[in-house]
């Protein structure tokens, strides 16, 4: 098991060392769950996507603004929020770290 703390460091700094201002880590895949840590630089987003069938977001470090068509939500550290049914987006508000739980067909 990770240490999703010492994790989250390390791929923050990962992110800002990188020139996209990000890293991602795969921390848990057993089908059909699946677990990925996403460190973000502020100012740096994951462009509109489409959402797995169930999905959720737990903010690690810092804050990010989840977009999607039908609103955007702002999440700060230690916020839980689930991903909508939609194309949806992510933007970092300052330096941060999620934990992206998605459930695949």
């Amino acid at each position: 098991m990770d240490d999703i703390n010492a994790l989250a460091e390390d791929h923050l700094t990962a992110a800002r060392a990188s020139a996209h201002g990000r890293s991602a880590h795969l921390v848990l895949q057993q089908p059909p769950l699946r677990q990925t840590a996403i460190a973000l630089t502020e100012g740096t987003a994951l462009d509109e996507h489409n959402a797995p069938p169930a999905a959720s977001l737990l903010v690690l470090r810092g804050s990010v603004r989840l977009t999607a068509g039908s609103g955007d939500t702002e999440l700060s550290a230690g916020a839980l929020h689930p991903i909508p049914r939609e194309r949806h987006g992510l933007l970092a508000l300052s330096d941060a770290v999620v934990l992206l739980t998605a459930v695949n067909d």
